[in-house]
């Protein structure tokens, strides 16, 4: 690096770090960091361009512990040819005031997503829990799959995908050769202890309602106004964790509905990450469904892109 000029890591070149580094690993640390004040997480900033041209999300982070901050922007683009999303992560130390890395984020955002939800099924779903089903086949649904196949000794891994083709297929049954794709959602839920709903629906996409037995269901949903992939009415009839209890409320399109028109208080939001990986709230029973929404954290890029300023310069 010369003067103040980043590295400029691409799409590419952060895929085949990403596959040298613990994703997950790194997340509980920053989630523990959270919990004791060494990370701060503001709520995201979306700034809309005049004459309705399109908008931009920041999400903002710092790592007092790890001597960086940072920010990803997501412009979103309102062009003839079609509408364009893109996003990079600004990476800064805390030291010397100069950026490290400008990272496009892209797969920094597929790994965390994922890994998030996969620490999430670590710390909350049965210890006991033997069946696991997906529901999603892009390549989030890919990520989640490669990252929660190791957390439980699953006796059955089911996925159901409206979209699945025949390419799909292939990279599914790469990641997990034991994986069993359902013709039916109804397929793919039976008996599951854990459900993870990796779509990009604004709908929903099941009804805990008819669910045999109680199960972790996970969710991420996608960038529409207010999307969910469950029905908001639900929420009140089960036990509710999120990655950040400061953010994803004012966030969370199912808990935006729950609280504005069914009844449902944030106060019931029985921990977060934070919260969870530094014990200080207890692991969920499951006399009901138990509920984990993630909307994603700027933190959660910034932790990646440390990781991989790190890894490119082989510093420990």
């Amino acid at each position: 690096m010369s003067g103040l000029t980043p590295y400029v890591i691409d799409s590419h070149q952060a895929h085949r770090l990403l596959q040298q580094i613990d994703v997950p690993q790194i997340l509980r640390k920053l989630f523990r960091d959270l919990a004791t004040g060494q990370a701060v997480q503001p709520a995201q900033q979306l700034v809309e361009f005049p004459q309705g041209a399109g908008d931009f999300i920041n999400y903002l982070g710092v790592l007092a512990d790890d001597q960086v901050y940072g920010v990803k922007t997501s412009p979103y683009i309102v062009r003839e040819q079609g509408s364009l999303v893109t996003a990079w992560t600004l990476l800064m130390s805390m030291r010397t005031g100069q950026p490290l890395l400008l990272c496009d984020a892209g797969e920094l955002t597929t790994a965390r997503t994922a890994a998030t939800t996969a620490v999430a099924v670590d710390a909350l779903a049965p210890l006991d829990a033997r069946r696991l089903a997906i529901i999603g086949s892009g390549p989030v649904a890919q990520a989640h799959l490669h990252y929660a196949k190791d957390l439980r000794d699953w006796q059955g891994i089911s996925l159901y995908s409206p979209n699945m083709n025949a390419d799909k297929r292939a990279r599914l049954n790469d990641i997990e050769p034991r994986l069993r794709i359902a013709e039916q959602l109804d397929q793919a839920l039976e008996d599951a202890d854990v459900i993870l709903l990796c779509t990009s629906s604004a709908t929903p996409v099941i009804d805990p309602s008819r669910l045999r037995k109680p199960a972790l269901i996970t969710s991420i949903s996608t960038n529409a106004v207010r999307a969910h992939e469950v029905p908001p009415q639900a929420l009140s009839d089960m036990q509710v964790y999120c990655d950040y209890r400061q953010t994803t409320p004012g966030s969370a399109g199912e808990m935006l509905i729950a609280a504005g028109q069914h009844g449902w208080d944030i106060g019931q939001i029985r921990g977060d990450l934070a919260e969870l990986l530094s014990e200080q709230t207890p692991r969920p029973t499951y006399e009901r469904h138990v509920f984990f929404r993630s909307i994603g954290l700027g933190l959660e890029d910034i932790a990646l892109a440390n990781a991989v300023y790190h890894l490119h310069h082989g510093i420990n």
